[in-house]
Order: structure tokens, then C-alpha cells, then sequence
């Protein structure tokens, strides 16, 4: 029944009146620009990615026109096995550098590689036979059999009409390579969809996986490598073209060869441009979820094709979002994660999403290309994201488990929004997720290792390096540099020492000198504890900070004492000695993680995951832990 109904509306679209295909193109490349969103915004994805310096409408226009010529190209092939010789030498012509290839054969015979793009008219090749004048060389062309036998038998036997030989797959290379040992022309489709099978490379600036069997049959053969393009004339007008390759021999010369042959016709011709298939997923094997956050293919020839670019390191053209969350103790956490993004995918352009005021920080950091900062909540909120759907993100990678933050990464219009769900929970704008194993009990083990596991579960590849920033002014290392110390708690009232027991800790130690740290809201305990001391001793800095000065005078301090706040962390990665105190909340979850002086108090009793009273820490304790720093780490900044 389907090859019946293939054969009648191949039959009947081959007697059709060209206005009646004209309109059928027209209209139904019209219906998948404008009925398809999703493919449409593939389509204007891949195009903004590689014609970044186009105009909007360019682009556009060259998606219209790419959905009606896939549409036109279909027609074509229902059409083919009904048109006679004569209709295709109306059909199909051959160009200068087409002639030209073959003329040369003819005059000094020599195993040749005929190299195909995914470009529309693809039916065009099989009519070489009767493009061509006199004697066609012996040519066959490798192709993917369908799954349909009756069907694939068909296809096969019509489109062998004209002298062309399809040489299946699925019965391996043997053919080919006996046409090549005869001299004969060998007709290849090359990609950069090749998955795990091919080599890494560039297209457009754009990691992709490029099939090397061009290269490896030129190597092998020492064959001639052209580019072969139908390029458009008309409906149903097609005109040959074919481009000799140079290359020195070698498999990786032919297959960059490719791609900077392919990059260049696609971006000086407009014509060639509207024919390539950009409803296809370009730059596939880096789209795959389980892979996204690495580089991964059979050979790696990015250091060769950078090299023939006259690059030091890749183009950061693949777009990672990353929300990061609303608390700084967290955002903190999130650095070693984010440095090794950066490491594991050195193509990607990474945008960190977060407060405003985290912003400053974020940059000294070094680890995100743009820093977007969240917008203002009201009636705009979530507009703002709306209106970034022009931007084409990549993949948004999302450390909040908020449905705010799923909505903003949607309204994107980015295709991969990778986030972790926790066991009973439902995330249903997350495209993919990382469901956290039911075993897992997140009280026995750090948020980095569950955030680690969330990344890795998306193929993020590369060792977590937890060392603290180097980007920092260096810390005073005389022993009469100041103290730090965080008394507040921006969400947990339980989680202050008190007053009194800050007050005693200060007492015990007349020859320091302190510096109270806080945000606005903390000002009533800060000035609690420094009533009564003099300035010179105790300066109570609370409200009077923003975060990069805040981190300035962390650096500063050559200890710090504090609650269990966003300041410790920071203070941490800054690689400031600090001493943690702990009572309700749980160190082996949210303790400091980066490679520095740390030593963690509890109340008597407590357990190492927490749930004490930190009124029980008695001052004593945090005063001999202080006394206990060596002067060579209170030096250490």
C-alpha cells in the first residue's frame, strides 16, 4: 500500500502543471514556517548562531525560503522516477567546474571523491548520467537504504536509471572501495551529525562532529576530493557545481577541508544558503542531553582545525544559561561547579543569570562570559525573559527548584532546560532533569556532590577543583590585622550566637581588633555587640558595605568568626581562615567547601548533621579555637 501510494503521487506530481507545484511549495514550506514553531525556531536558531552579524530579517527570509525549497525538493523526489531523460536535461545542468572534473578525468584518470553537503535538490546528482556529455567514468554513490524493502527496491532501481550505482550502507564500504582502486567516482554524503563516530571539529564557529570517511578514502587512495552543490536556478532548475578540494593528502586536511568549503560557499552565496537543510539540528552531537556539558566524538581535530584557522582556542559560540541561585552562601557553592563548566565545554559562551547585586562579584571571578542580572518583580518580570527568545540559548542549566525559575528558562525559548528534581517533587517546564536517586539522603552528603551529580548526569566531564579564588587583593598578614566577625543571619534567627556570648568573645581577646560585618538588617545586633567598645577596637561595618567591598575587607581580616551565613562562604573561597559556628543547621551539607583554614564548632552533644542550640557554644570554645590559629595562617589570605 505505501509503495501504491508512493508511486501514484510521484506519478501524478510528475504531470502536474508547474503553477499547481509552485503553490503546493509555497504553501506548505509557508505552513511549516508559521504552523511549526518548534522547527521554526530550530531553523532560526541554527541560522542566528552562524550568521550572528546578519539582520534579523535576512535571516527570515532565508528560513522562508529553506522551508519552501524542502517542501520543492520533496516534490522533485516524488517526481523522480516519472521523468523521462529529456525532462531532466531541462531540469538539471552541469557547471563550468562540473565539466571541468569530469573533462580531466577523462584525460588523466585518478580515483575521485565526490563530496555532497545536506543541501536540497539532492536528487540532482543521480541525473549526472545525462548532464554530462559522452561516456560516464564508472560512479557510484553510498546511501542509507530505507527500511521498507519494496519501497527501498524502488527507489534504488530508479534512480539508477542514468548509469549512477547506489551503493548501500548496510552492506558496508567494500564497493566503494573497488570503484576508487578502478578510478571511478565515489559519491559521498558528508555531515556534521555524525555522532560518536566522527571527529570533533568546527562548522561556523560551532563544535560539531564531521564525518571523516572522505578523509579516510583520500588518504587511503590519494584521490581528488571535490564539493559538489546543486545550486538553484528556477523551480525544478538546478545547476551542478563542483569545487576541487586542495588538501595535502592526509584524512584531517580533507575533512576541515569540507567544513571551510562548506562555511564559505554558504556564507558568500545566498542562493546556495536558502538550499541548506537548517530545519535539521545542525550541530546535533553536542545537543545530546547525557553529553551536553562536554566534547565528546571518536577523534578530536579541534587543535588541527583551530590551527588551519589561525585560532589559539575555540569560538564561544554554544550559548550555556546558567540561573544560579538567591542566596549568596549558595552562589559561593556554585563556583568550583561553574569553573568546571567552563573547563569541560571551552566553546561555550556562558551567561550567569542572578541578583543584581552579585554581579560584581560574579565578574572578579572569572568564570561566565555575560552577567545577566534578574529583573525587577511586577507586571515586567516575566517579559523580560520573553523578550530574550531572540538570544537562542542553548541549554539553560538551572541550580533553583523554583517553578519561577523553570518559567523564566521557558519563556526563552530555550529547547534544553536541565534542572534536579527531588524524590515526590514535579518540575514540569524542565525539557530534562536528573532525578535525585531515592537512596540518596541529602542530610549525609554536601549540596556540591548533589549539584556535582546533577552536571555529571549531563555529561559534565573534568575534576571539581575547590581551591579559592586567586583574583583577590591580598590579605594584611601582621598579626594586628583585623578579626572578622558575622553575628547576623539574613533567614534563621536560630542560627545567631548571641549578643552576650559575642560580646565575651571580644572581651577575652583585649589586643585584637574587630570588624562587625552585616547587611542593613543586622545593624540592631551588630551595634548591640559593639556598644561600648571603643571604635579603634571594634568597628561595626554592618550596612555599610556593598559585596565587592565587603569581599575586599574579608580578604583583609586574617580570621574570621561567623554564623553559618552567605559571608563564610565567601569569606572561604577568599581562603580566609574562618571559624564556623554550628548549631540547628547541618555542616555536612552546607559547610565551607573550598581548600582553606577552616574549623567548625558545635554545642556540646550535637550531632555532626546539627540540631543544637548555638546559645550552648559557650565563648570559651570559639576563644581557644581562635587562639588555636597559627600566626602562619592567620597570615593567609
Amino acid at each position: 500500500m505505501l509503495l501504491f501510494l508512493i508511486k501514484f503521487t510521484g506519478w501524478l506530481t510528475a504531470r502536474s502543471p508547474e503553477f499547481v507545484l509552485r503553490a503546493l511549495a509555497s504553501g506548505l514550506g509557508a505552513l511549516i514556517y508559521f504552523g511549526l514553531p518548534r522547527r521554526r525556531q530550530l531553523i532560526l536558531s541554527n541560522l542566528h548562531h552562524a550568521f550572528p552579524g546578519r539582520s534579523t530579517a535576512w535571516r527570515r527570509d532565508i528560513a522562508r525560503e529553506s522551508c519552501r525549497r524542502l517542501v520543492e525538493t520533496a516534490l522533485l523526489s516524488l517526481a523522480t522516477p516519472f521523468l523521462s531523460a529529456a525532462r531532466f536535461r531541462t531540469i538539471v545542468t552541469a557547471s563550468p567546474g562540473a565539466l571541468a572534473a569530469f573533462q580531466r578525468h577523462a584525460q588523466d584518470p585518478a580515483p575521485t571523491l565526490i563530496c555532497s553537503p545536506h543541501l536540497a535538490y539532492w536528487e540532482a546528482q543521480t541525473a549526472i548520467g545525462v548532464t554530462i556529455p559522452g561516456a560516464l567514468p564508472e560512479f557510484g554513490t553510498i546511501f542509507r537504504p530505507l527500511d521498507h524493502p519494496a519501497v527501498d527496491a524502488f527507489v534504488k532501481s530508479t534512480r539508477e536509471r542514468f548509469g549512477l550505482r547506489l551503493l548501500s550502507r548496510k552492506e558496508g564500504f567494500a564497493e566503494a572501495l573497488k570503484i576508487l582502486r578502478r578510478r571511478g567516482f565515489v559519491g559521498i554524503l558528508f555531515d556534521q551529525n555524525a555522532g560518536l563516530g566522527g571527529a570533533l571539529t568546527t562548522l561556523f564557529g560551532r563544535v560539531c562532529s564531521t564525518t571523516e570517511l572522505p578523509g579516510l578514502m583520500a588518504e587511503k587512495f590519494g584521490a581528488r576530493v571535490y564539493g559538489l552543490y546543486p545550486r538553484r536556478l528556477g523551480f525544478w532548475r538546478v545547476e551542478i557545481g563542483a569545487d576541487l578540494l586542495p588538501h595535502d593528502g592526509t584524512g584531517p586536511a580533507v575533512t576541515l577541508g569540507l567544513n571551510r568549503w562548506l562555511e564559505a560557499r554558504l556564507a558568500a552565496d545566498d542562493n546556495l544558503c536558502a538550499s541548506w537543510l537548517w530545519a535539521h539540528s545542525r550541530w546535533r552531537n553536542q545537543d545530546v542531553p547525557t553529553r551536553r556539558l562536554r566534547l565528546e566524538a571518536k577523534r578530536d581535530l579541534l587543535a588541527a582545525d583551530l590551527a588551519a584557522r589561525n585560532l589559539t582556542e575555540p569560538p564561544r559560540k554554544t550559548r550555556i544559561w546558567i540561573r544560579l541561585p538567591n542566596w549568596l552562601g549558595d552562589v559561593v557553592m556554585a563556583l568550583p561547579l561553574l569553573r568546571a563548566v567552563r573547563a569541560s565545554r571551552p566553546d561555550a559562551e556562558i551567561t550567569l543569570f542572578a541578583k543584581a547585586p552579585f554581579l560584581p562579584l560574579l565578574a572578579t571571578w572569572g568564570v561566565a562570559d555575560q552577567l545577566h542580572p534578574l529583573p525587577r518583580r511586577g507586571l515586567g518580570y516575566f517579559r523580560h525573559f520573553w523578550r530574550l527568545r531572540g538570544e537562542y540559548p542553548d541549554v539553560w542549566l538551572l541550580f533553583t527548584h523554583s517553578l519561577r525559575g523553570d518559567l523564566e528558562a521557558r519563556l526563552t525559548g530555550c529547547r534544553q532546560r536541565f534542572g534536579l528534581i527531588r524524590h515526590g517533587k514535579r518540575r514540569p517546564l524542565l525539557s530534562h532533569a536528573y532525578r535525585v536517586p531515592p537512596d540518596f539522603v541529602e542530610r549525609d552528603h554536601h549540596q556540591l556532590e548533589l549539584w556535582e551529580n546533577f552536571l555529571r548526569h549531563f555529561g559534565l566531564a573534568g575534576k571539581i577543583e575547590c581551591h579559592p579564588v586567586v583574583a583577590r587583593p591580598p590579605a594584611d598578614t601582621s598579626r594586628r590585622a583585623p578579626i572578622g566577625l558575622i553575628a547576623g543571619s539574613e533567614n534563621t534567627p536560630t542560627k545567631r550566637w548571641p549578643v552576650a556570648h559575642w560580646r565575651a568573645l571580644i572581651d577575652a581577646l583585649p589586643a585584637e581588633t574587630f570588624i562587625l560585618f552585616g547587611t542593613a538588617n543586622d545593624t540592631p545586633i551588630t551595634s548591640a555587640i559593639a556598644a561600648g567598645f571603643p571604635e579603634g577596637r571594634v568597628r561595626n561595618a554592618a550596612g555599610k558595605t556593598d559585596l565587592p567591598t565587603f569581599a575586599r575587607e574579608l580578604a583583609a581580616c586574617r580570621a574570621l568568626v561567623t554564623n553559618d551565613t552567605g559571608g563564610m562562604h565567601l569569606a572561604n573561597a577568599l581562603g580566609v581562615p574562618i571559624i564556623g559556628l554550628f548549631g540547628p543547621t547541618n555542616p555536612v551539607r552546607t559547610g565551607p567547601i573550598f581548600a582553606a583554614p577552616v574549623t567548625l564548632l558545635q554545642p556540646p552533644g550535637c550531632a555532626p548533621g546539627g540540631g543544637g542550640k548555638l546559645v550552648e557554644l559557650a565563648p570559651e570554645t570559639v576563644v581557644a579555637a581562635v587562639r588555636g590559629l597559627a600566626p602562619a595562617r592567620l597570615g593567609t589570605g
